[in-house]
């Protein structure tokens, strides 16, 4: 179905989308990041989806771009050179949707909008590309094995795929600016030190850890309930003032009170497992 990766959904609606170039250390190129937005996009979005684990086939998640591609690496035209205004207004149109947008940007902003759990399985090397898409993900797991560098300075370019909204708000600016500005390779100890990921493990155990972490996440859980929790978190956390909270909390809470949360009630009060019908592909707007 793909070129560049895998895709398997347990029983439990567990996904695992494995990265899968491994001759090339799953090198990211615009296959693979075409690819990763149908999968996000679509795949993903499927009702019998309700959490997602992403890991690499091999030794490593993700070595970064695949530069060895001809013409410009990042499939960029180089013959535009439009003005932030210009940009602004017509991102999403050509000739700059393909020719000037980051590719990475447009991956890691659709597994950012998936309302559902994203956990990395960070079980090697992850550079660039490699390292940035993981931060759209809700929570990384790392292999001892893992090894994580920013080190966009090192190819005179700059921190992409958002990571500059993502990186500063998972570990703080201070940490963040210190990555980026010394390039250097992290060990899974130290990004866990930085609190980039949250656990380190043995690499046998890494996948089935991530895993079980993702159906912790989602057996005897409302889809609905979940998807809007992380809209809640990520939205709120950067809005100005709590009024912004309260609003979305308000409609969140009284959506839910109509439908899975009467079933979830029931269910605490009957003692037994919850039976919750809502879909992740039908929230209800609250913002």
């Amino acid at each position: 179905m793909y070129e560049t990766l895998t895709w398997e959904v347990d029983a439990d609606g567990v996904a695992t989308l494995t990265l899968h170039r491994p001759d090339a250390l799953n090198a990211f190129d615009l296959t693979m990041a075409r690819e990763l937005q149908q999968v996000f996009l679509t795949d993903a979005r499927d009702d019998a989806v309700r959490a997602v684990v992403v890991t690499g086939s091999g030794r490593a998640f993700c070595a970064g771009m695949d530069l060895s591609a001809e013409g410009n690496v990042f499939g960029l035209d180089e013959s535009l050179s439009p003005t932030p205004e210009e940009f602004r207004a017509a991102y999403d149109q050509e000739p700059y949707d393909t020719g000037i947008r980051d590719t990475g940007g447009k991956v890691t902003l659709a597994i950012h909008a998936l309302p559902k759990p994203v956990i990395a399985a960070i079980n090697g090397p992850a550079v660039g590309i490699g390292a940035t898409m993981t931060l759209a993900m809700d929570i990384r797991l790392a292999s001892e094995k893992a090894r994580i560098g920013f080190v966009f300075g090192r190819l005179g370019i700059v921190p992409e795929a958002c990571s500059s909204w993502f990186l500063p708000r998972i570990v703080g600016i201070q940490q963040a600016l210190e990555w980026v500005y010394s390039a250097e390779i992290l060990t899974a100890e130290q990004a866990l030190a930085g609190r980039l990921v949250r656990s380190v493990h043995a690499p046998e155990d890494l996948l089935p850890a991530a895993q079980e972490l993702a159906r912790s996440f989602v057996v005897d859980r409302s889809p609905v309930a979940l998807g809007l929790a992380k809209q809640m978190l990520y939205r709120n956390g950067a809005a100005a003032d709590p009024l912004e909270a309260h609003l979305s909390d308000s409609l969140a809470m009284y959506w839910t009170s109509l439908a899975d949360g009467k079933e979830g009630v029931a269910a605490f009060l009957d003692k037994r497992a919850p039976r919750f019908t809502g879909k992740a592909s039908e929230l209800p707007p609250i913002r």
